[in-house]
């Protein structure tokens, strides 16, 4: 072999070598890279998405360092994910080595703060390479289009806030009790008893409710034997007793000329007169006589075994059994409050003959939006220490979309007092902000507040818990609970719920033209984005950037609306 031709072999040997170790690299192709979801989806302010990436074998160059990192580009600006970097088998450093000979399979997850203008949008895979410090130039690569932001649709300032609610009853009912004591295994009357300032004053109660134009009265005698002494003796002692009783009350109410209603019963052996007093002394065992009666029902059992502890019986019989052996009068009052008419009369008239119960009822008798104001303004001027009156004229600020001055309402009703509507409403303001660590504090003060559920179904649907948010809105029948159910792919269920909306809106056409879009009614689609637009023009622009209606955009009556 000559020299001329061994040295042309050595040469291209070099070059094979220098090419496969030093080389430029090779623009990835778009069949090795893959983005889900597809389209991306803006959850809980968040766009997240997971690339799925394959280096092929011989790709990547022993001595490269490659960077790829995931970009949105949207109309006025971009924004970068998180960079991955990965290096060659020659290259000393800590980041994942790629294999040349087989390659690699690498996963990358970002999430980009969303931003309405990318709903619009494109994604896109770029590379950062070098080959032992110098710069290789790859092109980008196309991975992706569009966001859905269906669940950013999510609105807080249409819940519904808390009201103060107000106590307001029309019928009052009041027992006011007077007792006639008897001594042991007796039933007569003693003037002792009869002549108590107690007594006086129940039968002065008794016709002063049954003059009050206002009032009714009717009157209860219960008459009872103490539990000792046999059920036997008890039920005739008793039973004399009420009879004794009945006649006294028929004749006393006869000389006041009251006619009202007697009730009279008796009671063989008061038991549970026994257990109440023996809870509430200071007897010495009274655990184990409380025991006792929880242990035996039959009287007579019961009896034998609380005489067993001696320790203890001297004293009931003492101080617990005398306070049983009387006849309870009982006057059931009901006081009848204003009526409506009264009421509303009043609140425009003379709103100080008004308590503040009164007052906020008022309120909700008018359904004026203006007129609800002002009597809550009057309310809070007459009772300004009331938090319910600071609360509840936010409450119409709020729904009249007023946040700024309902957040001021709010904070001044929790100063008055700190209450639970008063912060899951302040919840509703942080929510409208997107401030959710603000206002889960908040909703965590608020239990018990009826309108809850609604503001947590909210913070759940800002946050991305479609699950928990469609729990929280079962019951509601509201745009935020339809758009929790479309999240959940419920489409039945959100339908239903749009068509029960009480006051449907633009945003409540544009969930229905949602519904029909992801169900494959083209009609549906085109009426409900009619009707919203109608009702609010800015959805005609936002039907337009929305991928929830892509695949009709060569629809002609599609097309034509939007290009109205």
């Amino acid at each position: 072999m000559s020299k001329k031709y061994v040295l042309q072999l050595l040469v291209l040997a070099v070059f094979i070598t220098f090419s496969s170790c030093s080389g430029k690299l090779n623009p990835l192709a778009g069949d090795y890279v893959k983005a889900t979801p597809q389209p991306l989806e803006a959850v809980g302010g968040k766009v997240p998405v997971t690339i799925d990436a394959t280096f092929p074998a011989k790709w990547f160059n022993k001595n490269a360092v490659v960077t790829v990192t995931p970009v949105i580009r949207y109309q006025g600006g971009e924004a970068w994910g998180t960079a991955y970097t990965f290096q060659g088998e020659k290259v000393k450093g800590n980041n994942p080595s790629i294999s040349q000979s087989a390659g690699g399979n690498v996963s990358l997850k970002s999430a980009f703060n969303y931003k309405p203008e990318m709903k619009k949008s494109e994604l896109y895979l770029t590379f950062d390479a070098k080959i032992k410090g110098k710069t290789v130039q790859l092109p980008d690569i196309k991975i992706g289009d569009g966001v859905i932001a269906t669940a950013e649709l999510a609105d807080a300032a249409s819940a519904k806030p808390a009201i103060g609610a107000d106590k307001f009853q029309r019928i009052i009912k009041q027992a006011h009790e007077a007792n006639i004591m008897f001594l042991i295994q007796q039933a007569e009357l003693r003037s002792k008893e009869l002549s108590k300032q107690e007594i006086a004053d129940w039968k002065n109660l008794v016709k002063n409710a049954d003059e009050a134009p206002n009032q009714n009265v009717a009157i209860e005698i219960a008459a009872n034997a103490s539990p000792d002494g046999g059920v036997k003796l008890n039920t005739g002692l008793a039973e004399r007793r009420e009879s004794a009783t009945e006649r006294y009350v028929a004749q006393e109410l006869k000389k006041a000329k009251v006619n009202v209603p007697i009730d009279a019963h008796y009671q063989a052996q008061d038991w549970d007169g026994f257990r109440e007093l023996v809870s509430k002394s200071n007897l010495q065992d009274k655990d184990l006589v409380l025991r006792v009666l929880s242990m035996y029902t039959d009287p007579e059992q019961r009896e034998k075994e609380i005489k067993n502890i001696s320790s203890v019986f001297s004293t009931l019989a003492d101080e617990i059994l005398p306070q049983l052996r009387r006849s309870r009068l009982i006057a059931n009052v009901e006081i009848i409050g204003k009526s409506d008419d009264e009421i509303k009369a009043l609140v425009n008239s003379n709103p100080k003959a008004l308590n503040v119960e009164e007052i906020l009822y008022a309120a909700t008798l008018f359904n004026n939006v203006t007129e609800k104001e002002s009597v809550y303004t009057k309310a809070s001027q007459q009772y300004p220490n009331d938090y319910r009156t600071w609360n509840n004229i936010g409450m119409i600020r709020f729904l009249s979309g007023d946040l700024a001055k309902a957040e001021e309402l709010f904070a001044k009703a929790s100063s008055v007092k700190s209450n639970p509507e008063a912060n899951m409403n302040l919840g509703l303001i942080a929510l409208s902000k997107s401030d959710q660590a603000k206002a889960q504090q908040l909703l965590g003060s608020a239990a018990g507040v009826p309108e809850l559920n609604e503001a947590l179904g909210l913070l759940y649907l800002q946050q991305g818990d479609f699950a928990q948010a469609a729990s929280s809105l079962a019951s509601s029948k509201s745009n935020n609970a339809a758009l929790a159910q479309i999240l959940t792919k419920d489409y039945s269920k959100a339908s239903q719920t749009l068509s029960s909306v009480a006051n449907p809106n633009a945003l409540t056409d544009y969930l229905k033209a949602i519904v029909a879009a992801r169900t494959n009614d083209a009609g549906s689609v085109i009426s409900s984005l009619r009707a919203a637009i109608a009702k609010d023009r800015t959805y005609l622009k936002e039907a337009a950037n929305d991928i929830e209606f892509a695949k009709y955009v060569t629809n002609a009556e599609f097309a034509s609306l939007l290009g109205q």
